[in-house]
């Protein structure tokens, strides 16, 4: 009579199996090693070392024999990762953080998947009142939430599923770490802040903007479990693209692949020099407002250890990271992307800073200011990328899904950009298998998108939103 752990090993076998490709990839396992893998799963290769433990932003690990939830040989299953206080990981509200892992037996290659889900910076935003555009997951992270019963997880993107026969990418048969969003700080601040609620009627929030330590916590947890990535991309959208960008260098350096990619989907950090003048950098007041409340410019932290590690970021103007990446990763390939109508991100990042946005006396106006804005940021951050080789800069035009937010959740359509015939997908594989410069393309006119026949699908997903 098989055991449970053996029937377990078979129907992960299975997974794995038809996960293969066609062609193997580099850091894939030979069938007979992944016929081996079933019964004695590849452990860590590339632990946490004594000097990882000390310093700014250490790789903390959950202390000897705690139960972290991992079943080595439960492949092709979304296991919750529980991580410790020990590693210095907690979400906004003070709750456990968690993370989720889906492996299988027949490849090293990783995907580390972060998710989306906004911003917060007071009261009304961390604490998800109603009508404020604030932070996923001011409650916490529950134990189920890549169950089938949350879609906005565990199908968010074609990146993390592993079937999706139109819309093939080669992350749907690598591990699958998904890396979820309760901190409201991109994954990039260190600071707990005290927020008073405006109307006095309840007590101060005391929130974790934890993102950077959260992250640290992974990436030890990952090392000290599994084996060292040969292929990895770092990815995500809207907030967890931005996190994927700010943590690029930190995640690289430590999971240590030979081969690295990042894609960044609708998570840009724009050029917000410190002091510099609006009507030229729109998003200097959202800069100077996060910097304060996430604590990215305190002694020593977010930005400090950014700029330790990358020698051509200007700590005074985050928005130079992608020159700074670029250097210092010149065989990596490196790409983002998002829309220019996008309605979302540009909203978090004009809208409560500019009095006009506010007292607009019409939708129509307030969408026209916020375009406005975007469209300068937009062009600044396309022409820097044009003028980067391996960092390339995909900017379709619109979208009827999500406020035009985010080019890579749910699928890779209608992310064309018509007038040369590229579609999303031609993107994507740019960065993950093309060879020369990374491609850049912008679209011009929204004309044909908008005259796109009706969605179901999108339709659909955005009353669930």
């Amino acid at each position: 009579m098989k055991t449970r752990s053996t029937l377990a090993a078979l129907a992960g076998g299975l997974v794995a199996l038809a996960a293969m490709p066609a062609h193997a990839e580099l850091g894939d396992y030979s069938a007979w090693q992944t016929f081996l893998n079933l019964f004695s799963p590849p452990g860590a290769d590339n632990p946490v070392t004594p000097a990882q433990r000390q310093g700014p932003y250490p790789l903390l690990s959950n202390p000897a024999g705690y139960a972290d939830g991992f079943s080595p040989g439960n492949y092709g299953a979304w296991q919750t990762i529980k991580l410790a206080p020990e590693t210095g990981a907690v979400c906004g509200n003070g709750s456990q953080y968690k993370f989720f892992v889906n492996r299988v037996a027949n490849t090293r290659n990783t995907i580390v998947y972060m998710e989306g889900g906004g911003a917060c910076w007071d009261y009304p935003s961390c604490s998800g009142q109603s009508g404020i555009r604030g932070a996923r997951n001011p409650n916490g992270i529950p134990d189920d939430y890549m169950a089938l019963m949350n879609p906005g997880a565990s199908l968010v993107s074609p990146f993390v599923t592993r079937v999706s026969p139109f819309d093939a990418v080669k992350t749907q048969g690598w591990n699958m770490v998904y890396v979820p969003y309760c901190t409201g700080d991109i994954y990039s601040g260190d600071k707990v802040a005290v927020y008073a609620d405006p109307t006095n009627a309840n007590p101060p929030l005391v929130w974790h903007h934890n993102g950077v330590r959260n992250t640290r916590a992974v990436i030890a947890w990952l090392k000290d479990r599994l084996p060292r990535p040969t292929q990895m991309l770092s990815t995500g959208c809207s907030a967890g693209g931005a996190g994927s960008l700010t943590n690029y260098q930190a995640v690289r350096r430590d999971l240590a692949p030979d081969r690295g990619y990042l894609i960044d989907d609708s998570g840009p950090i724009f050029a917000s020099p410190i002091g510099g003048d609006p009507a030229q950098y729109p998003s200097v007041p959202l800069s100077t407002q996060i910097r304060s409340a996430w604590g990215l410019d305190l002694p020593g932290g977010p930005v400090a250890y950014l700029a330790a590690n990358l020698p051509l970021l200007s700590t005074v103007n985050l928005g130079t990271l992608y020159n700074a990446l670029s250097a210092k990763y010149p065989a990596d390939r490196l790409g983002h992307t998002h829309f220019w109508k996008d309605l979302n991100y540009s909203s978090y990042s004009y809208e409560r800073f500019y009095p006009a946005i506010q007292n607009a006396p019409d939708q129509a106006t307030k969408e026209a200011l916020i375009h406005a804005r975007w469209d300068i940021d937009t062009n600044r951050l396309k022409t820097t990328l044009n003028g980067l080789a391996n960092f390339g800069g995909y900017f379709p035009q619109y979208r009827a899904l999500n406020e035009s937010h985010c080019t890579t959740i749910v699928d890779f359509k209608n992310g064309d950009v018509q007038e040369r015939g590229l579609e999303l997908k031609t993107f994507i594989d740019s960065v993950l298998d093309g060879s020369g410069a990374v491609l850049d393309a912008s679209e011009a006119s929204d004309a044909a998108d908008r005259a796109k026949a009706f969605n179901l699908l999108y339709w659909t997903v955005d009353q669930l939103l």
